[in-house]
């Protein structure tokens, strides 16, 4: 499960010099393995590992380096250049939401101002500080409605928006991932409003299947805050998968359950000790305490560069449930208990094919 404990609070307490330098190396170790090919694409290290989909790109581990579509970048064209021309056109694009002259569902999300506002702020840790890797794209539907179930964790949940980001720029037909959420985040209004315009969504069986009836790819974290609160000590172990809802809604919805595991949040933020007197104070599920933070005030809470991977499984049906089966307390927690297992397996086979938590990317 890593290195001790008390090994991986003396390194990271010697990380805040460095963890900035740490990130540029990261950066340009990616950069340097991931350069642009003849046809405007770019090929991503160790893409080979099941970042393919329906389009037979690949899918399969080993099958050899992945050409990220073209469109993957706001301007359309797969460049990572022109960040001057997508900053003018970001701040165009919030001069008219502020005007309310943009369109978003009935949920609020707005997909242009996703596109081009939010995920290239989740893009920048996705490819230059975590260098996240995504695998098993093929499990994922290029359209219709699944359900995606992934592990939460990390004290601050990135893993969330890591998710969203590589599902947006890494799928073949780029899918918008509709996250279910805590209500914390809705007491907030402005992040309330930036989390509907992300296409977040406060959880309930309700907004679930409205949105999986709508076609929607959704995502779930049945932890919540007992996974991505819990102590580092704790970490890769799952917890709790709540009451099972999101089984009973898959089973009505007669919608595949896509298991995901995310390695690599754990150590973002780890957390050794909670604050319950403060956690109260201002309303929180906790208040933590990680090595860096409070100690380090701001700089306390920069999120350590460690190395990412994320992996789809296999889809799980639920077309041979019955009518009625939603309500049987059985069936839905044995659907429960299985997704949940996949994820842990899947976690545990995940932790030595990354390797340490930090350092520059490596191939697979």
């Amino acid at each position: 499960m890593g290195e001790p404990l008390a090994g991986t609070v003396g390194h990271l307490a010697a990380m805040p010099a460095a963890a900035a330098s740490n990130g540029r190396a990261a950066g340009a170790v990616r950069r340097a393995a991931a350069q642009p090919n003849g046809a405007g694409h770019w090929r991503k290290m160790g893409a080979g590992r099941g970042t393919g989909g329906a389009s037979g790109s690949g899918g399969t581990k080993g099958a050899g380096a992945t050409a990220r579509p073209a469109g993957a970048y706001p301007d359309g064209s797969g460049n990572p250049q022109g960040w001057r021309d997508r900053l003018a056109g970001a701040g165009e694009l919030i001069l008219r939401e502020l005007a309310g002259a943009t369109a978003a569902d009935s949920f609020g999300f707005d997909p242009e101002f996703n596109t081009r506002v939010l995920i290239p702020l989740g893009r920048a840790l996705y490819h230059h500080w975590f260098c996240v890797r995504m695998q098993g794209l093929e499990h994922v539907p290029g359209e219709g409605p699944a359900l995606v179930v992934a592990n939460h964790s990390g004290t601050v949940p990135l893993d969330a928006i890591m998710l969203q980001t590589g599902l947006h720029d890494e799928h073949p037909d780029h899918r918008n991932v509709r996250l279910l959420g805590a209500d914390l985040v809705y007491r907030f209004p402005l992040l309330a409003t930036i989390a509907r315009k992300g296409g977040h969504t406060p959880a309930s069986p309700a907004n679930a299947d409205a949105l999986l009836g709508a076609g929607e790819l959704v995502g779930v974290f049945p932890e919540g805050f007992k996974g991505v609160g819990k102590r580092f000590t704790e970490r890769y172990h799952l917890q709790r998968f709540g009451r099972g809802g999101f089984a009973a809604t898959a089973i009505r919805a007669r919608v595949p359950i896509i298991p995901c595991a995310i390695v690599g949040a754990e150590e973002t933020y780890p957390m050794i000790g909670d604050i319950k007197p403060l956690a109260r104070l201002f309303g929180l599920p906790y208040f933590p305490v990680t090595p860096l933070f409070p100690w380090l005030g701001p700089l306390g809470a920069v999120p350590l560069p460690s190395r990412w991977i994320i992996e789809f499984c296999p889809p799980v049906t639920t077309t041979g449930y019955s009518p009625g089966d939603e309500d049987d307390p059985a069936a839905v927690a044995d659907l429960s208990g299985r997704i949940r297992g996949t994820v842990q397996r899947k976690l545990d086979d995940l932790l030595p094919e990354r390797g340490p938590a930090f350092g520059p990317p490596q191939l697979p």
